[in-house]
């Protein structure tokens, strides 16, 4: 009995690594139709075996151990270039999975505690309880949404459009139950059942259906020429510029050279997350001389650079994405509001600071939040362009990111750098292509060491430099399309979805009883 116990931890650690080929960059979305009805009947055919429900914690959490230490195993890669955090690395490759997959325990433990059985009934508990424990992984504390199983359709952009409509929430829900869907052929008891497969299959081709009509629509849409061009770079300058004091000179003269400005040429620059070492917002401007030849009243720059403040003879620092002209005076300023906890702050910093921690990404001390995000109301020498502004992992939080859908462009500045060459950049430029479609708005995105894309409102990647390359990409024109639904009502739609799926419960509960 024991070896068998043993057997079934083995097999599902192995069911949630395999459900990760499914994310990006692998994509084998079919794999879900295999694990997830295998981890759903397992849970089924156990109930009558375990009267301590506990146990069924257990088996959720090995389950989501083994989905998120083969996809998240990359966080890691961010503590190898400070000698004094390497000795974190082996508990952080543990403990952050292990800490994500009690989620999936809790699913697994509710699912049992509420008493389902082999009808469909409990097909669709098992689906909404899984939703929306994906939905509060997403929220509680600073919320970690990363590599929600919705993300294994990030290939098939016409069935990603119904986001649009739902969100990335409500298509999650979808998601599992699709996928859970083959279970009903095991656990049957009459032919009907089957049905409710099928109807999820149906459901799967309408929504390709809708996209595809929706792409051939936006495509078939003018295109819109614009008076200036925004021009997105992507550089490929090293994570030691933060360690090995390096001149911020080099880094800036790099970037002008691949920013290759033009005099007559009405251009909006966008630069990467905290690309240049060592200096702050208020002191870019001592490094006017760098520029005087190469930038005119034509030209603006958006950089993510540090800022700080000084308040109450406390200096407070700040992630932001900044706007300067030409003279790098400073036009406007989004200080972030969503901090990678242990990346840019320390919880319990007076405690953890006490025994020698600090953050990875700012040696002096913890950032401090921003207060709001607000769109940025560009209007320079007859620009007028609005932008929402994000910074880094801000782009992975949906329906989150905004409440007024009054602005142009999502402008999403990144460093990617501190993920090495494993499949991190590639997971984060994903959720990118999601935030595209639920606003129905272009992401520009300009990445040190990572993906630099234009992203159009149907999730199409329209142009990109590829990650670890240096260059540019121009947006000179666009189409436009009507405010998506999501983008006025939110998760508040994820909502009504719960409802639908509690009614769906109590029906098929009634028809058993009957």
């Amino acid at each position: 009995m024991k070896n068998k116990f043993y057997i079934e931890l083995i097999y599902l650690i192995l069911l949630g690594v395999l459900t990760s080929l499914s994310l990006p960059p692998f994509n084998y979305v079919v794999i879900n139709f295999l694990t997830f009805s295998l981890f759903y009947v397992f849970l089924i055919k156990k109930i009558e075996f375990y009267k301590n429900k506990r146990i069924f914690f257990l088996y959720g959490w090995l389950f989501g151990f083994g989905y998120f230490v083969s996809n998240l195993y990359w966080i890691s890669i961010s503590l190898t270039f400070d000698q004094n955090f390497k000795f974190l690395i082996p508990f952080t490759i543990i403990l952050i999975p292990g800490f994500l997959a009690l989620f999936y325990g809790l699913v697994a433990y509710l699912f049992i505690v509420l008493k389902p059985n082999k009808n469909l009934s409990s097909f669709f508990l098992f689906s909404l309880i899984f939703g929306i424990v994906e939905f509060l992984r997403g929220s509680i504390l600073t919320g970690f949404p990363w590599n929600l199983i919705a993300y294994s359709f990030s290939n098939q952009i016409e069935i990603l459009n119904i986001t649009s409509i739902i969100g990335t929430y409500s298509f999650n829900l979808f998601c599992i139950s699709l996928f859970t869907s083959p279970s009903i052929f095991i656990l049957k008891e009459n032919k009907k059942d089957i049905s409710i497969s099928v109807a999820f299959l149906i459901t799967t081709m309408s929504f390709y259906i809708l996209g595809s009509q929706n792409l051939e629509k936006f495509n078939n849409q003018q295109v819109k020429k614009l008076d200036y061009k925004i021009r997105i770079l992507s550089s490929n300058i090293g994570i030691d510029r933060f360690y090995n004091n390096i001149d911020p000179i080099t880094a800036i003269e790099e970037l002008i050279e691949i920013s290759s400005p033009k005099k007559n040429e009405k251009i909006i620059f966008i630069w990467p997350e905290g690309i240049i070492p060592g200096i702050y917002q208020d002191q870019l401007k001592e490094y006017k001389w760098l520029f005087e030849n190469k930038f005119n009243e034509n030209h603006l720059l958006a950089i993510g650079i540090n800022s700080k403040e000084d308040k109450n003879k406390k200096i407070k620092f700040f992630n932001s994405l900044s706007i300067f002209d030409h003279d790098l005076n400073l036009i406007n300023s989004y200080k972030k509001i969503n901090l990678v906890p242990f990346g840019e702050f320390l919880p319990f910093e007076k405690l953890l600071k006490s025994i020698g921690l600090k953050t990875i990404t700012n040696n002096y001390q913890s950032y401090s939040k921003g207060k709001k995000r607000n769109i940025i109301d560009l209007k320079y020498n007859n620009l007028s362009v609005k932008i929402l502004p994000l910074i880094c992992y801000e782009i992975i939080y949906s329906g989150k990111i905004f409440t007024n859908s009054n602005f142009d462009y999502i402008v999403n500045i990144s460093e990617d750098g501190w993920f090495g060459k494993s499949i991190g950049p590639e997971q984060h430029l994903i959720h990118s292509i999601f935030r595209a479609i639920e606003s129905g708005k272009y992401v520009l995105r300009s990445v040190n060491n990572g993906t630099t894309a234009i992203i159009n409102p149907l999730g199409v990647i329209e142009q990109k430099v590829d990650t670890n390359n240096s260059g540019y990409i121009d947006l000179i024109a666009s189409r436009k399309i009507e405010t998506t639904l999501f983008s006025k009502f939110g998760n508040k739609i994820f909502g009504f979805i719960i409802l639908l799926y509690i009614f769906l419960i109590f029906s098929f509960n009634k028809l058993k009883n009957e």
